[in-house]
């Protein structure tokens, strides 16, 4: 059981700080999870620490490989209706 940080990080240094485990640490080029260290937040947190501030969509994994935060978890707007709103504003 453990999260992990992809490419698609920023090193904005949200989530280091709220690990409980202290799993996080800055690599290069973007922050990784030591995945003997990452408990998910299992009984420290309801919610995962890192991906419930991360500003990035999609840059966190969890252990099944799919995206804690998905594409249009932040903004609301479901990827779908996005693209079709861009479409417009590009027809323009």
């Amino acid at each position: 059981m453990a999260l992990q940080i992809i490419s698609a990080c920023v090193n904005c240094w949200a989530c280091a700080p709220l690990c409980p485990s202290q799993a996080i640490y800055e690599a290069s080029p973007h922050f990784l999870i030591d995945p003997k260290k990452c408990t998910e937040c299992d009984g420290d947190f309801t919610e995962t620490q890192c991906a419930s501030i991360c500003p990035i969509e999609g840059a966190i994994l969890n252990s099944q490989g799919m995206e804690v935060n998905p594409a249009g978890s932040l903004t609301g707007i479901p990827p779908e209706k996005w693209q079709s709103v861009m479409a417009e504003i590009r027809a323009r």
